[in-house]
């Protein structure tokens, strides 16, 4: 049992409450985004199922309940089309009575087009590091120290533990099976007092049903992670654990200690996970999914003490706060800030706000993410800033309405997501795209290794100050040629509104991604637009 509800609730609008932990791990204060909003929640999930009906049931349910921002932590393995997806419609209706919805990208990373958050009038969150990660090590009997991954809260040992390999405390199991520690091969008497060395990263699974004192793991496929184990165990790679398996083979006495995992600085972050799922959106290419990226690695929030901290409904501790990994950690972080901001502007309208976050990301150029803005959309949020945009790009309904035309959609399928009989498609030009959404980021599908030459027209309402001038900058590493005009927008008032088009001309390689960022600035306010092309 689990308890995924309380725990991205209490990190969207958590009370503040001072010096927790799980077990001396990750020390602190917990607080929510807005520790004082109030907080609605519906059920929808059963242990192993989330109900679509129960999904419908719960948007209209948080609609009538007149709630400001919804937050919702689900998704699947990628996108499926609007009229048919439960969250796009139950998010259409909320976006219509001025709610904005959250979701998670995902877990299916790094599949390429693996989001199935994709629809334009929610804001789509992939999850990124801290820089505050867990590590473990164990120390041989040889003297070596070696580091690997988890959330190891026991105690280190006073003396070393004899280590184990899975083949050689198992009597019913093919050698290879009893190397990955696989279910049933572990033989409890033989395993008694020891540590298992596996070769399979779910090894600490079976090491914990038979009775081990720990288990050190393979960790693959790699997990750039840790979860809480719950016995002394740690993941380490390849290498490493061909070296515990040499040392193991060597000695008649084979010996071991894992120490208690120990929170460290992590320099890099924030970096997108590995399991976050990324874009391109399959459904609307010429539209970047995931929106944003948020903390959604090792996250410490509350937690149910009827729930077990660990894959083990066996494990007999019990804990008010605990540390999940996932993209429904990202999702409420997001989900606060947008909150956050309508604290300072609660006549915005959904778009505005979710503008707002995206203009104001932190920018990101995680090497490691060969997904780029597909992977972290337009970056890490900053709700410092996205209380103040300087400018907002607004999409209203009848906006969502004739880009939906424009992939085809008829009365039918727009009626399904409206709900409502009279919804029609209006009369759209020849050139109708989705490209040309009022959306805060620009990308377009372009045939690969052949020249293209794509525009995007924009318009930007001043929420900034009164009287401004902004001026465009292109940022970019890449061979785009790209113009915009005009180059300077002049604003005599407040929600004076703007149009401009931007001219992107080149080639994009086989299987490949093109991207700058068009940046406005009056020298208070910056406003970042990531503009991606791709094949």
């Amino acid at each position: 049992m689990s308890d995924h509800g309380s725990h991205t609730a209490s990190i969207a609008a958590g009370n503040i409450v001072n010096d927790i932990s799980f077990f001396g791990l990750a020390e602190g204060t917990a607080k929510g985004w807005v520790p004082s909003a109030r907080i609605a929640t519906y059920k929808i999930c059963q242990p192993d199922d989330c109900v679509e009906e129960d999904i419908l049931a719960a948007f209209d349910d948080a609609i009538a309940d007149g709630v400001d921002i919804i937050s919702i932590s689900v998704g699947g393995f990628g996108a499926s089309d609007f009229f048919n997806e439960t969250i796009a419609i139950g998010s259409f209706h909320a976006m219509q009575k001025g709610i904005l919805t959250s979701q998670s990208a995902g877990n299916a990373g790094p599949s390429y087009g693996s989001t199935g958050s994709v629809a334009p009038w929610l804001i789509s969150v992939g999850a990124s590091t801290t820089d505050r990660m867990f590590v473990d090590k164990v120390v041989l009997g040889d003297g070596r120290t070696l580091v690997g991954k988890s959330i190891n809260s026991f105690a280190s040992p006073a003396t070393s533990i004899p280590l184990l390999h899975g083949q050689q405390v198992s009597t019913k199991c093919a050698v290879n099976d009893s190397m990955y520690c696989k279910k049933g091969c572990l033989d409890k008497k033989l395993v008694k007092g020891s540590y298992v060395l596996c070769n399979s990263n779910s090894g600490d699974y079976e090491a914990y049903g038979a009775g081990a004192l720990g288990a050190v793991v393979r960790n693959e496929p790699y997990a750039d992670y840790s979860d809480i184990v719950a016995l002394p165990a740690l993941l380490l790679n390849a290498k490493d654990h061909d070296l515990v398996w040499s040392y193991v083979k060597s000695e008649a006495s084979p010996k071991a200690s894992i120490l208690k995992s120990e929170n460290i600085k992590d320099a890099e972050a924030p970096t997108i996970a590995s399991f976050s799922s990324q874009g391109p959106n399959t459904i609307t290419p010429d539209i970047i999914k995931p929106d944003l990226s948020a903390p959604g690695v090792e996250i410490l929030a509350a937690y149910s003490p009827l729930a077990t901290p660990t894959f083990s409904n066996s494990d007999p501790r019990q804990v008010h706060y605990s540390i999940l990994t996932g993209t429904s950690m990202a999702c409420p972080h997001v989900s606060g800030a947008a909150a956050y901001v309508k604290t300072f502007h609660p006549d915005w309208s959904p778009s505005s706000i979710k503008s707002a976050l995206m203009t104001t990301a932190y920018p990101m150029n995680d090497a490691r993410s060969l997904g780029g803005e597909f992977a972290y959309g337009s970056g890490f949020v900053n709700p410092a800033e996205a209380v103040r945009p300087g400018l907002v790009y607004e999409a209203l309904e009848e906006d969502y309405i004739i880009m939906l035309c424009s992939i085809g959609y008829d009365a039918k399928k727009l009626q399904v997501l409206s709900g409502d009989t009279n919804t029609t498609c209006p009369k759209l030009p020849v050139t109708a795209s989705p490209k040309d959404l009022n959306y805060p980021s620009m990308a377009a599908e372009v045939v690969p290794a052949k020249p293209f030459n794509v525009t995007f027209h924009r318009t930007v309402t001043n929420v900034g100050s009164a009287t401004s001038s902004y001026k465009a900058k292109i940022v970019t590493n890449s061979k785009l040629n790209i113009k915009v005009e005009p180059e300077v927008l002049t604003f005599k008032a407040v929600p004076e509104k703007k149009s401009f088009v931007v001219s992107v001309s080149g080639s994009v390689p086989v299987n490949s991604m093109l991207s700058a960022s068009l940046v406005w600035s009056d020298g208070t306010y910056s406003v970042r637009s990531p503009t991606v092309l791709h094949s």
